[in-house]
């Protein structure tokens, strides 16, 4: 099956965000948390770009990404209240990307 247009939105959307979250991996704020939270926050924006991989070749294993990657970022922000705009503005596209993303699911190709 061919990628609908909404999914194309999606991964490029998701990859610009990759591009722009990238630095902030090596930032003060950042390392400030602790020793670990940089490569924490790396491995978050990773997977989040291995995601958007996922669903352009659009793979079931990317939603699912997707999904863990979501809930793992939100968490992370959480715990070290780093919570703004910027956040519920993150979390309200994210929730949006997800039920696009869930309702083509089923059509999805569920090999690797």
């Amino acid at each position: 099956m061919t990628r609908p247009k909404i999914i194309t939105f999606i991964c490029i959307i998701g990859y610009l965000s990759v591009v722009f979250t990238f630095p902030q991996v090596f930032s003060p704020q950042i390392k400030k948390l602790g020793v670990l939270m940089p490569a924490i926050y790396g491995i978050l924006v990773a997977a989040n770009f291995i995601a958007c991989v996922g669903l352009w070749y659009f793979k079931q294993w990317g939603v699912q990404l997707y999904l863990i990657s979501v809930f793992a970022k939100t968490l992370f922000y959480l715990l070290v209240d780093q919570v703004g705009f910027g956040f519920y503005f993150n979390i309200a596209i994210s929730v949006i990307f997800m039920f696009i993303l869930l309702r083509f699911y089923p059509k999805m190709d569920p090999n690797l």
